[in-house]
Order: structure tokens, then C-alpha cells, then sequence
């Protein structure tokens, strides 16, 4: 750091303290707060404007359970036996009859469905000229005119049997309803062939659903119902219009959600209503959120030098608190770093964190100490440990230098059987003598399973036969060693045996998952029940099993298993672990049929 520079920064920490204050804190305070004080109108506007989009998901939602339950109804209607009967045989009954019926059912349907929406109107026309209605009209209506209505033209159903008309002119309900405009439902009532016994139309007054779905707010919002087109169809007030380069931007940009309109000093929030192609548009003038903002600029400024003063004299307050404590501290560290780690800093001089500072350090001077006499106990332990291994791999190597002279005797002698044993065995010593691996391949872990195998079969004379089923793809997986012989060798001792005649084990390998290897040991012996009873108290598990198990615990932790399964047809060893590839690189063929798989 060049000199200059250090002049400029203090080398009391009281001092760096406050430097730090109001360099790192206090002066980007500053630059944020007249950041803020440029975009706080817009923060508000955006903020009214969440609120009021808010209302507009509600109204939406609103809208969307009245098409729902308008839709629920067509549904009913075409599954209720009653409305089939009366509109496919209206001769059983006399009409006053049938219309008793269907009106019983229409208003079974207001109480139901729109219990809170009674704006909801039902007309069902049957194929030989009679219409019910959940209304009273006060002129007659003419079947005909009703039958030739375009909502009820097949081919604008594409192929369906309802459709939904947004603007459904209202020209049988104007002595009920005063919107011009209706949302309907026209529909096909047909049984299970497809054939239509009736038609159905189901209309939702939304001039009526719009007044009453809008909130009393304070910020004197209008709202309006407007038609992908620019028409208006619904508004909160008659006297409100939105103009038309509003209009215009909203179905520009129906993803916007909101605008600015500077000629009318509004705010525009908007949302769209896909299955109906409309818009829910609301009003906010920007001269009721100006109030807003100027009172949160006055709070907020006076909030901020109220604690910017706060700041500077608990600054300086924290910096003389902690410095002269700080100063006593260190240099108590100093004369531990002399000493060895053979001093304690005094407790009863301080208070608060610094107590507490205290007391840890203290505690890691206690640990350190205890660690280190445990490093060197642990040490003498390790190099007595070691002393007793060399001392005891003196007796296996004597066997296997004895089996060499063994083996070699026997060739001169040309005793073959003798040999195949002596080298079976001393492949199965020198892997347990090679204690630097834990995982060796599978290829290799096999060669020691026919080792054991080839011994076991000259001592029982053939009684077994074993069986090796697996993919040339995992011969160079790697598995813990000497796990696979312990299985076979309980399948042939405790399984096959006891067991008259001759038997068979079978080894499958196979990958369960992309990632996942199972190995399977299975025998057709007696089962480890009967094997049990045999040998009185001892279980056939073993110990050689449990030590199979802590081992894949140990090298796999939680995503190594083991699972024994056993009946009277023989008992299955299923190990489960990683699978890991590791094939030699001199292996070229097998390296690229890997790369291809």
C-alpha cells in the first residue's frame, strides 16, 4: 500500500471504528436514501398497483367459479334421469306436470350452485316444442325463436356438443335483466349414443356478478368490463369512460398488467380473462397516491436522522467499551504464544462478550493441551499396534512358504490333485497377507470364489456344482474383498451339507440400477432353520456374515446392505453397494465398448 495511503487510515480501532461507520455505513446510507427519494413514487404506484391487480385476481377468480358452476350445472342436467325423461317422452305426463318437475329441479340447483348468486337463469327446450324456464317471463316464448337462436348452431360447437357466447344478447330476459348482454352456455342434452334429446341454455347475468364483486376502496377506484374488441360492457360508474388509446394499449399488451395514462393522470391495471376474451380494467387517479407519498417522505427522513444521530453516539460508546478490553486481551495472547500454552487469561476482569471471549479461548488453550497429550498417547499406541502386526504376519507367511514346498513336492511327485489344492489355497493366503486393499475387481474376487470352490469340491467330492452368472460389463466393478467366499462357503457347510444328494449354488451379478450392483449367493440346501436345529445353539449367520455386514457398513455407510432370505428349498445372500468401475487401462477393448454402452 503506498504511503500516502496510510496516513489516511487511523490506527486506533476506536478510531477505525468510526472511520468504518461512516464509510461503510452512514455515507452508502446517504446515497441510497436520495436513490430512494427519486424512485419512492415509484415504489408507491407499484405498490397500489399490486394491491389493486390483487383485487382484480379476485374478481377473475369470481368470474371463473361462476363459468365453473354454470358448467357443473350443464353437467347435471344432462346426467339427471328426471330432465331426460320429461324431455324425451313429454307425453307420459301432462305439461303441467313436467314443468312441475323441471322447476323442482331448477331451483333444487339455485339452492346448490348460486345460493349467493341468484343471477342465474336456466332454459331447457325439448325436441318437441316445450321450453322450461327457471324465470317467469311476462310474454310467452316462442319455441321457435328459441330453437333458431346462433348459440344453438351445431357447427359453431366444432364439433363439441355446448359453447360458450360471452355476449349473448339479451332479447328474452330485458323485463328481468337490464344488461344488454348475457353470458352464456348453449348446449346438446344426449344420451349415451349421441343422440340429442333436448337443448339446454344457461346464462349468468355478469352486469350484476361485476357491481357486486367490487370492493368499497378509498383511493376513489373506477372499474370496467371491456371486450377484446374496445367495447365497454360493464362499468362501476355510469359517468367513467376510458379512453381510446387506453383501450387500445391494454389489448396490445395483455401481459403488462399496468400502464401509466398521462392524459387522464391515471393509473391502469388490468387483467385478462381467457376463456371469456375479456378484460377486468381498474382506475386509479395518481393525484390520491401523491397524498401517500408525501407522508411517507416525511417519515421516512425523519426516521433516518433520528437514527443516523443514534448511530454516531452508540459508535463512539461500543468503541471505548470494547477497545480498552480488547487491548488487555491481546496482550495476554502475546505472553500464551511465550509461554507454551501454559497461562490462562483472568476471567473475573471482564464482562459480557468479552467475558465470553475470554472463557472460549481458555477452553481452547484446555482443549489444545488434551489434544496434544492425546496425539502422542495415540502415537506410542499406533507404533505398538504396528509392532504386534509385523509379529503376527510371520506365521502366515510360513504357511504360505510351507504350501510352496508342498505344492513343489507334489509336482515332482506329479500328484495333480495336491498341486490344484496347494495353489487354490495359497491364492486364497495371498489375498488375505495383501492388506493394502480393501475393493478389488470382480473378475479377481470371482478367481478367489473358484479357489475355495475347487478345494470344497475335491473335499466333497463333487457333491455341489456352482454356477457364476454375470455380464462381461461389471467384471471390472470393484467389491470389497473376501466378501463373496464367506457366502459360499456357509451355502456348502450349513446348506448343502445336511442336505442328501447333490446340490447346486448359483453367484449372479447384475446391476439393479444405473448406479446400484447386487450381488446374489443362492444355494437349494435345507434352509437356515433345519441348519440351525442342526448344530444346536450356533446360528448360521455366522460370524462371517456379520463381518460381511460391518464391512459394507464401514466402506458404504448407509448405501451398503445386505439381505438373507431362507426356506426350506435353500436360502439367498443378496448384497447391495455402489457400483464402481474401474477397469485397467491396458484393457483397451473393454475400454471402448464402455465408452459405447
Amino acid at each position: 500500500m503506498p504511503r500516502a495511503f496510510r496516513f489516511l487510515i487511523p490506527q486506533k480501532l476506536k478510531y477505525r471504528l468510526f472511520a468504518a461507520f461512516v464509510f461503510l455505513i452512514l455515507l452508502p446510507f446517504c446515497a441510497l436514501n436520495l436513490y430512494n427519494y427519486q424512485r419512492i413514487e415509484l415504489l408507491v404506484q407499484q405498490k397500489i398497483s399490486q394491491q389493486s391487480h390483487y383485487q382484480l385476481e379476485q374478481m377473475y377468480r369470481t368470474l371463473e367459479e361462476q363459468i365453473s358452476v354454470a358448467f357443473k350445472t350443464l353437467i347435471f342436467l344432462q346426467q339427471d334421469s328426471t330432465v331426460k325423461t320429461v324431455l324425451s317422452h313429454p307425453e307420459q305426463r301432462n305439461p303441467l306436470e313436467n314443468k312441475r318437475m323441471i322447476e323442482s329441479i331448477f331451483n333444487n340447483l339455485n339452492n346448490s350452485f348460486f345460493l349467493y348468486n341468484p343471477s342465474v337463469y336456466f332454459t331447457l327446450l325439448d325436441l318437441n316444442e316445450s321450453v322450461y324456464t327457471s324465470y317467469s317471463p311476462r310474454a310467452v316464448l316462442d319455441y321457435r325463436s328459441l330453437r333458431d337462436n346462433p348459440g344453438f348452431a351445431r357447427d359453431s360447437m366444432n364439433g363439441g356438443s355446448y359453447r360458450w357466447v360471452p355476449n349473448d344478447e339479451n332479447y328474452v330476459l330485458r323485463d328481468i335483466s337490464t344488461s344488454p348482454y348475457l353470458l352464456s352456455v348453449y348446449a346438446y342434452l344426449e344420451d349415451a349414443q349421441k343422440t340429442p334429446y333436448g337443448l339446454a341454455r344457461i346464462s349468468i347475468d355478469y352486469s350484476s356478478w361485476f357491481q357486486s364483486a367490487q370492493k368499497q376502496s378509498a383511493l376513489q377506484q373506477a372499474y370496467f368490463l371491456v371486450t377484446s374488441a374496445g367495447d365497454t360492457i360493464s362499468r362501476s360508474a355510469q359517468d367513467s369512460r376510458l379512453s381510446h388509446s387506453v383501450l387500445s394499449r391494454i389489448s396490445d399488451r395483455p401481459e403488462q398488467k399496468y400502464f401509466i395514462d398521462k392524459p387522464s393522470n391515471s393509473l391502469i391495471n388490468y387483467i385478462y380473462v381467457e376463456s371469456l376474451d375479456w378484460y377486468i380494467v381498474n382506475r386509479i387517479p395518481l393525484s390520491v397516491l401523491f397524498i401517500e407519498i408525501e407522508d411517507l417522505k416525511r417519515q421516512y427522513f425523519l426516521t433516518f436522522f433520528l437514527l443516523m444521530g443514534v448511530f454516531l453516539v452508540m459508535t463512539f460508546l461500543i468503541s471505548a467499551t470494547i477497545t480498552r478490553p480488547l487491548s488487555h486481551l491481546q496482550n495476554k495472547m502475546k505472553a500464551v504464544v511465550q509461554k507454551n500454552l501454559k497461562i490462562r487469561l483472568p476471567e473475573h476482569k471482564f464482562s459480557g462478550e468479552i467475558l465470553d471471549l475470554t472463557r472460549t479461548f481458555n477452553t481452547m488453550l484446555d482443549d489444545t493441551n488434551e489434544l496434544i497429550r492425546r496425539l502422542k498417547a495415540e502415537e506410542r499406541q499406533k507404533e505398538a499396534v504396528h509392532f504386534q502386526m509385523l509379529l503376527a504376519q510371520t506365521n502366515p507367511h510360513f504357511l504360505l512358504n510351507t504350501l510352496n514346498t508342498i505344492k513343489w513336492i507334489s509336482i515332482r511327485h506329479r500328484n495333480e490333485e495336491i498341486t490344484n489344492i496347494t495353489l487354490s489355497l495359497g491364492k486364497l493366503l495371498e489375498a488375505s497377507l495383501n492388506t493394502d486393499k480393501d475393493l478389488i475387481h470382480l473378475q479377481d474376487e470371482m478367481e478367489l470364489v473358484q479357489a475355495y470352490v475347487h478345494i470344497q469340491q475335491v473335499r466333497y467330492r463333487d457333491k455341489f456344482e456352482v454356477t457364476y452368472d454375470y455380464e462381461d460389463t461389471v467384471r471390472y466393478a470393484l467389491v470389497p474383498k473376501l466378501s463373496l467366499q464367506p457366502l459360499v462357503e456357509n451355502a456348502i457347510i450349513h446348506g448343502l451339507s445336511p442336505r442328501p444328494g447333490s446340490g447346486r449354488i448359483q453367484i449372479r451379478v447384475y446391476q439393479e440400477t444405473p448406479d446400484q450392483l447386487t450381488v446374489e449367493i443362492a444355494d437349494n440346501g435345507v434352509g437356515m432353520e433345519k441348519a440351525q436345529a442342526a448344530k444346536g445353539a450356533r446360528r448360521r449367520p455366522g460370524i462371517g456374515l456379520g463381518n460381511i455386514r460391518e464391512r459394507l457398513r464401514l466402506l458404504f455407510k448407509e448405501k451398503g446392505a445386505m439381505e438373507i432370505c431362507s426356506s426350506d428349498q435353500g436360502a439367498t445372500v443378496r448384497l447391495s453397494f455402489p457400483l464402481l468401475l474401474s477397469p485397467p487401462y491396458a484393457h483397451e477393448p473393454w475400454n471402448q465398448a464402455q465408452g459405447h454402452s
